[in-house]
């Protein structure tokens, strides 16, 4: 039986890659490796984490490609990663976010329902929560009032699974991953971000004036969701079940930064700036619904999860920090 992944050369993706193999899985995957941020580090990620992964250039968009793929792998199961992410890039370039997340998901949808695919899993996001909810974030609260269109495009996702699974018996479980960080991670993000500009002694910009909070959660501890989910699907009485892979711990921007500082030992230079249009103030996850089904414990608090970030930016970016 063969496990497909895609966006095997992403951040998740990648980590997800190793551990599938670790645990003896027969993996194929697939990443268009595009230039939403430099593929260069997507090629180095996979030749550290998974070398001897089976990883196809392909794009979601590519239907008949994706087709050929389904049948020459023929994938028991589906972890579907690739999208186009970004909060803040969605203002910018829409059609991206409608080409990948919307078109791309439909493809996947209609080959996993064709070709007896027994269990979806999917990436969806905290972003869905939007001005919806108030922390903590459970899967029960509604998710009508998205920020940004990245978020509405995930909140589709889980509508379109549903449908799937309502009228066609897919079984599919979309994971809501809130904020990921770790080693190899997306260069985009605040971690990454933050641990360069300090190292580089830069200035860094920090929205909302730092009065935020993020629930950042270990890559290892989502994978761990991602495995536990994959081995849990649902029942025939329901489908279709989302839950969030948090570390139900909110951290204030403060003193995220003040980690980094620690790591890196030198002060952050500051930056102090308003909202950006499409951020969430506070974001925090219920994962008693993931714990209940599966097991899932986030053991990774930002103290000892961060320092290692740093020392990764330090080590591969070095004087490019």
């Amino acid at each position: 039986m063969t496990i497909l992944v895609t966006g095997a050369a992403g951040f998740i993706g990648a980590n997800t890659v190793r551990a599938l193999l670790d645990a003896g899985h027969a993996v194929v995957g697939l990443d268009n490796y595009n230039d939403y941020y430099d593929p260069q580090i997507k090629h180095d990620r996979v030749a550290a984490l998974c070398p001897e992964a089976d990883i196809r250039v392909l794009d979601l968009t590519d239907r008949e490609g994706l087709a050929a793929l389904f049948d020459e792998v023929q994938p028991s199961r589906v972890i579907h990663l690739a999208a186009q992410a970004g909060v803040r890039y969605s203002l910018e370039n829409p059609h991206a976010y409608v080409d990948s997340n919307l078109t791309g998901f439909v493809n996947m949808l209609e080959l996993c329902r064709h070709r007896g695919v027994r269990h979806l899993v999917y990436a969806s996001s905290s972003s869905v929560y939007g001005d919806s909810a108030t922390p903590p974030f459970s899967e029960d609260q509604r998710i009508d009032k998205p920020r940004s269109l990245y978020a509405a495009t995930k909140a589709a996702n889980e509508l379109m699974a549903y449908t799937y699974a309502q009228l066609y018996g897919l079984h599919a479980t979309g994971l809501r991953f809130f904020t990921v960080y770790g080693p190899w991670g997306r260069p985009d993000m605040a971690p990454l971000l933050f641990s360069r500009a300090v190292l580089a002694g830069r200035p860094i910009d920090v929205f909302n004036e730092g009065k935020m909070q993020r629930d950042f959660t270990h890559v290892s501890d989502i994978v761990a969701g991602i495995l536990g989910a994959l081995a849990h699907p649902s029942g025939e009485d329901v489908p279709h079940r989302v839950f969030n892979l948090g570390n139900h711990t909110p951290i204030e921007l403060e003193y995220f930064i003040g980690v980094i500082e620690a790591a890196a030992g030198r002060p952050a230079q500051k930056v102090y700036k308003p909202m950006q249009p499409g951020d969430m103030v506070r974001t925090m996850a219920d994962t008693h619904r993931a714990n209940d089904a599966f097991g899932y414990e986030p053991v990774t608090p930002i103290e000892r999860g961060l320092p290692p970030v740093v020392a990764w930016c330090r080590d591969y970016f070095g004087d490019r920090a």
